[in-house]
């Protein structure tokens, strides 16, 4: 077998005195969707901020491409080709449209994204280019922040909840466009709590309780009984 493109072992997280997560391990493959889900407060976020470096780990609590990078800051792991779509999108309120887009490119990473790219992924965002970051929609704000990683050619991207507190038509745009991102070859881990959503874009799926793996497995034989019970523990 392969050796997975990123694998967190035994990843434990603090804040602090608080202990958030407790050996935490997955893997996510060359080219694979994986969807890590569970309810507020289970470590999603936790666990992608420290897969990007945001959070100090344990050097070999999180190889990526066959190196650790746990002890990382996050610049360096973006250098190495993860990059993070963080909760709350984070764009820079004082940067237009193409400028905050820009700014994901300052590491000059090789690959297939650029601007044209991203304005061919996502029209509207070329009609907006020249716009503040402020003036768009929720929904046009994430697409930003997606294009903004996506422009640092990653081989791994983050995406931290992904359709919080956007109409369900504007996730099902979002999700629309993932098919093209993934068959650009990145891997791509979602932090979701629209689990229907999520189920039909990844081939695996992690659910977190409390800090803890609860439940893992492929996502077309997880049944909806087995996801419920793990999510709300019962």
């Amino acid at each position: 077998m392969p050796e997975p493109l990123l694998a967190v072992r035994a990843l434990d997280a603090f804040y602090g005195d608080f202990q958030a997560l407790f050996g935490v391990s997955i893997e996510v493959a060359s080219g694979q969707a994986v969807a890590v889900i569970g309810a507020n407060g289970a470590g999603k976020s936790t666990l992608l901020r420290s897969i990007a470096g945001a959070m100090c780990s344990r050097r070999d609590a999180i190889l990526f491409d066959g190196a650790p990078v746990g002890d990382l800051p996050a610049y360096a792991v973006a250098a190495r080709g993860i990059a993070l779509v963080p909760e709350g999108r984070a764009l820079f309120p004082s940067l237009t449209v193409e400028e905050n887009l820009l700014v994901g490119g300052q590491l000059r990473r090789p690959g297939p994204w650029t601007l044209k790219r991203i304005y061919d992924l996502f029209p509207a965002l070329a009609e907006r280019r020249t716009a503040p970051s402020t003036a768009l929609s929720g929904g046009q704000q994430q697409i930003v922040a997606i294009g903004r990683a996506l422009m640092a050619n990653p081989k791994l991207l983050l995406c931290d909840e992904i359709s919080l507190g956007l109409a369900p038509i504007v996730v099902r745009e979002i999700y629309a466009r993932l098919p093209s991102i993934l068959a650009e070859g990145l891997s791509l881990v979602i932090v979701e709590q629209d689990i229907v959503q999520a189920l039909k874009a990844v081939q695996q799926v992690y659910c977190l309780q409390e800090g803890r793996v609860v439940l893992a497995g492929p996502a077309a034989s997880l049944t909806r009984e087995a996801i419920s019970a793990a999510y709300f523990g019962v």
